[in-house]
């Protein structure tokens, strides 16, 4: 039996597991198996007709990303998750899982650049259009929705412009019409609760915090069930309200009531994951489970390591700008005092007055710190957009997102901050 609590420290060690009911084993087993014995012809038939829950087959349902997909729920406040294969698969399922050809979704323009083309580029290659917005200004999400509008999407703490997206203001607009928030949580687990704000869906690329140590690849998708997709009704959902051929003509939120309100998730995982094949490794999924663990003491470390980092940075004349959440004003400072309630996060940007040339001369000057595309690490690292994740962005894209050329982002670690700061210190004066 589970332990069931409320506090985020606990959770991350013991929510979705307990013990082995065979063995005693306090840690979680590596099941690395394709298929299971089926009890019965009965049983067997149950769990294809979704009648109950259970293992079929691990590219759907594996006892160990069972547990990781318990954890991350509980963590989260959610109904269920989902573990998939990469934080861009867990975007993406996110949004087909409610959006066919010829519906929309209204996203933030403030992204990961990544994400920026996945939306731009490949889902609207698959008929499903995206629409940015800036979401400085939530009314831009009502200008931009229409009768084919499936959801909204934003990131909590959008890479790289870290300007704390307003969760509960776009939820508000959304939904009365019947659309859901769906939030990348990424840069902000434990720190941002996005259900305590009206978000319906989280996603998250596990290989970032969760995982904590880049070693593993994984997303991971939670819903919160605590959004009306049948009173969303079949013309603004029906993707869940109408027969669904790829599972022999089922309704979800008819067919799923009798399990609980996790209609969107049961849908992604029986139709998305089962037929596009996305599917965490149960090796991985373990991975995260490790990291799950000491999630809440490291970004209580991550972040208390940043903040002192962006002080340092803002007060080194050799900076033109920085940012961080705690060093805005205005309306950026309160929401992420609104949202950001466990710490700023991990990541700082800042802005060399040299341009592109100090940005990399900046790089290149690291001794400590990494230069790796990811962030999350317990390493901290560094990186230079312009030259890197927003290189397949236009001029225009890349402005939009919070890029321009002399701008460095760092993911700051866990490491002791003298060290951090001092080998930012003698790069910046290797830059000037």
């Amino acid at each position: 039996m589970a332990y069931e609590g409320k506090n985020i420290e606990t959770l991350a060690l013991h929510a979705g597991w307990r013990a082995d009911e065979n063995t005693g084993s306090v840690a979680v087993p590596i099941h690395q198996t394709t298929s299971y014995q089926f009890e019965s012809t009965e049983k067997a038939a149950n769990l294809f007709a979704l009648a109950e829950l259970g293992n079929i087959y691990t590219r759907i349902m594996n006892p160990t990303n069972a547990v990781l997909e318990e954890r991350i729920a509980a963590l989260e406040g959610g109904a269920a998750g989902l573990a998939v294969s990469s934080g861009q698969t867990a975007s993406a399922y996110s949004i087909q899982n409610l959006a066919k050809v010829g519906d929309n979704i209204v996203s933030s323009s403030h992204l990961y650049g990544g994400s920026y083309n996945q939306f731009k580029n490949n889902l609207s290659a698959m008929g499903i259009e995206v629409r940015f917005v800036d979401p400085t200004d939530p009314t831009n999400f009502a200008s931009a929705t229409d009768d084919k509008t499936r959801a909204y999407f934003g990131e909590t703490l959008p890479n790289p412009k870290l300007q704390v997206f307003p969760i509960k203001e776009v939820s508000d607009i959304g939904r009365p019409l019947g659309i859901p928030l769906i939030v990348d949580n990424t840069a902000a687990p434990v720190i941002c609760r996005p259900f305590d704000h009206g978000a319906a869906v989280i996603s998250y690329s596990a290989t970032k915090y969760i995982g904590g140590h880049g070693t593993s690849i994984g997303g991971l998708i939670v819903d919160g069930g605590n959004f009306d997709w049948e009173a969303a009704g079949p013309d603004r959902q029906p993707n869940l309200n109408t027969p669904d051929p790829c599972y022999n003509g089922v309704i979800w939120t008819e067919a799923i009531k009798p399990l609980g309100p996790i209609a969107y998730i049961m849908k992604a995982r029986t139709t998305l994951l089962r037929d596009l094949g996305g599917a965490m490794s149960p090796f991985n999924a373990w991975m995260f489970i490790q990291g799950l663990e000491t999630l809440p003491l490291r970004m209580r470390a991550h972040t208390n390591n940043a903040l002192k980092v962006a002080e340092f940075l803002s007060n080194n004349s050799s900076v033109e700008s920085v940012i961080y959440p705690s060093l805005m004003e205005g309306k950026n400072k309160e929401l992420a005092d609104t949202y950001l309630t466990g710490g700023y996060g991990a990541l700082v940007g800042f802005e060399l007055p040299g341009g592109l040339e100090s940005g990399q001369k900046f790089i290149d000057s690291l001794e400590l710190l990494y230069h790796v595309a990811n962030i999350g690490d317990a390493r901290s690292l560094a990186i230079h957009p312009a030259t890197t994740t927003h290189s397949q962005l236009s001029p225009e894209e890349q402005l939009s997102t919070g890029v321009t050329p002399g701008y460095i982002r760092l993911s700051i670690g866990i490491e002791h901050i003298d060290d951090i700061i001092a080998d930012i210190d003698q790069a910046l004066k290797a830059a000037s």
